[in-house]
């Protein structure tokens, strides 16, 4: 195939980032190198990046404004379906909260980060599975309980465990910082879930698979950076999603 005919063969996709542009510089890495992998030569990504400030929105997140953020994401869809997106994918967990409104205002496909961790989960033949995320994305229902419907069990941390997996990802990944005993606290935290079934643990926030990776869970690790990066690379190639 020339590199011609294999470069049409790929669709474009607009991306929402900089929730934080730590782990969204990550999708961008990860999706050229599926694109790479799968094309060969010098091939990379059919990409549209819109990268929002993520300061306004983490104030907005506080407050629990879910109506002002989905109204900034959607006008950043809006843009990027102007700009020839012909499908989204929102580079972060928590954000998906808004994903209705972004799917409103664009009625384009939308990645959706849950969908696609779940089938990762049950292709491994799992049932009961950890979550780790900001406060919202464990406690709240718009991941969790897509989770569920997918006929998955799942456990978060208890209380405090949960305020200081929030606080590492706010106060450190966010702001570039990878520190040693942040990491220990995470691999307890997996430590205590595994104890109390979890076969698997998703690192639910994008940014947490900077600090994660298998070699620190006695459990299998479902990083969704990466596993939603795959599912960006199957759309791009015209795949089903």
């Amino acid at each position: 195939m020339s590199i011609s005919q294999a470069t049409a063969k790929q669709k474009t996709l607009g991306i929402v980032g900089g929730m934080s542009w730590e782990s969204t510089e990550s999708y961008y890495r990860l999706i050229n190198e599926g694109i790479k992998k799968r094309l060969g030569n010098l091939h990379s990504a059919d990409l549209l990046i819109h990268s929002v400030d993520f300061a306004p929105i983490e104030a907005l997140q506080a407050k629990g404004a879910w109506d002002e953020m989905g109204e900034i994401l959607a006008n950043s869809g809006k843009r990027l379906q102007a700009a020839g997106a012909q499908g989204l994918l929102l580079a972060t967990n928590t954000m998906h909260n808004v994903i209705a409104d972004i799917q409103a205002a664009t009625n384009l496909p939308i990645i959706h980060i849950a969908d696609v961790t779940a089938t990762a989960i049950k292709r491994e033949g799992l049932t009961k599975i950890a979550l780790l995320g900001t406060q919202f994305t464990m406690t709240q229902d718009f991941h969790k309980q897509r989770l569920i419907d997918a006929g998955l069990q799942v456990l978060i941390p208890d209380a405090d465990a949960r305020a200081e997996v929030n606080r590492i990802i706010y106060e450190e990944l966010c702001q570039g910082q990878l520190l040693e005993r942040s990491r220990q606290h995470y691999q307890q935290v997996i430590q205590d879930l595994a104890d109390k079934g979890a076969e698997g643990v998703i690192l639910g926030c994008t940014e947490i698979g900077l600090l994660i990776q298998q070699q620190d869970s006695p459990i299998p690790v479902f990083d969704t950076t990466t596993i939603h990066a795959a599912a960006a690379v199957d759309f791009l190639l015209d795949n089903a999603v």
